[in-house]
């Protein structure tokens, strides 16, 4: 096959070859080699278009990796199906999911950081956080100017969980404990809880909620519906806990620095397309 090739010819082939190492290392050597390798296509076929192919993504490839991580907040109280943190760091769960697939839709790597419930919003403030999801404009004790909303992605449907049986309405409840978690708030309960009728019995996490439920620590506790049907999907072997009551529903979203290193229109759009195609729902049903 070389035979057919000028003595000329052979030495740019060779010095075309050459060049393809230093493409690897320095994807931006790219558009010296692709027009040397093009010329001989017509010779070697499905091979040179393969390598040519893969060439031309490193551009692309490199993009990324260039590009700055993309800052996501996660809650150290979360628990599944939310989040599943380990050593301090995501690993699996809706929240995770989400921030995942959207990372890899703007060519961003993901970056994570977890904070206690007081001090994302200082973080916030500091512009520490570039994507704050799982949050509702009714959480938050002021505006940030500087974030912009995604639309409304999932409902979080707060109930009272009993162990059996169906409770009254809450405001019939009479004097006892209740189970909450450490540092939410329950509009639909507060004025039980100011005249001293409920007593909030708090855990860090939802799931120690449910937990002390199951072992009848009180009769009574409050959850948002994703996470009953997890501890009910993870306990096949004991009665399913019971949705006693509806309390609230909430659309929550996510938050997005309006920022020039972030590229918050394709975010938004992103996060548009995710619910609109139907993924975020897909995401959902692996956890219910």
């Amino acid at each position: 096959m070389l035979a057919q090739f000028t003595p000329s010819a052979l030495a740019d082939l060779a010095n075309c070859m050459l060049r393809i190492p230093l493409a690897l290392q320095q994807p931006s050597s790219v558009a010296m080699t692709l027009p040397s390798l093009t010329s001989f296509m017509p010779h070697f076929g499905a091979p040179a278009l393969l390598l040519l192919q893969l060439l031309a993504a490193l551009p692309a490839a490199a993009a990324e990796d260039d590009a700055r991580p993309l800052r996501f907040s996660v809650m150290e109280s979360w628990s599944m199906p939310l989040v599943r943190l380990e050593r301090g760091q995501p690993i699996d769960g809706i929240v995770y999911d989400i921030t995942r697939s959207l990372a890899r839709q703007v060519g961003r790597k993901a970056l994570y950081h977890p904070y206690p419930r007081g001090r994302i919003e200082q973080a916030m403030n500091a512009g520490e956080i570039d994507v704050r999801c799982y949050i509702s404009p009714a959480w938050l004790s002021h505006d940030f100017p500087g974030y912009r909303w995604s639309v409304a992605l999932l409902v979080q449907r707060d109930i009272l969980v009993a162990r059996e049986g169906f409770a009254p309405i809450p405001e019939a409840l009479p004097a006892q404990r209740i189970g909450t978690v450490l540092g939410y708030s329950y509009p639909r309960l507060q004025a039980l809880f100011d005249i001293g009728r409920l007593r909030r019995d708090d855990a860090r996490t939802q799931d120690l909620v449910l937990e002390k439920l199951r072992a009848g620590r009180y009769r009574y506790a409050v959850s948002h519906q994703l996470s009953l049907h997890w501890s009910n999907r993870q306990a096949p072997g004991q009665p399913p806990l019971q949705e006693a009551a509806q309390l609230e529903e909430t659309a929550v979203g996510c938050l997005v620095r309006d920022s020039t290193e972030v590229p918050v229109e394709a975010i938004l759009k992103t996060f548009e397309e995710m619910k609109r195609s139907g993924e975020i729902e897909e995401i959902l049903q692996r956890y219910r």
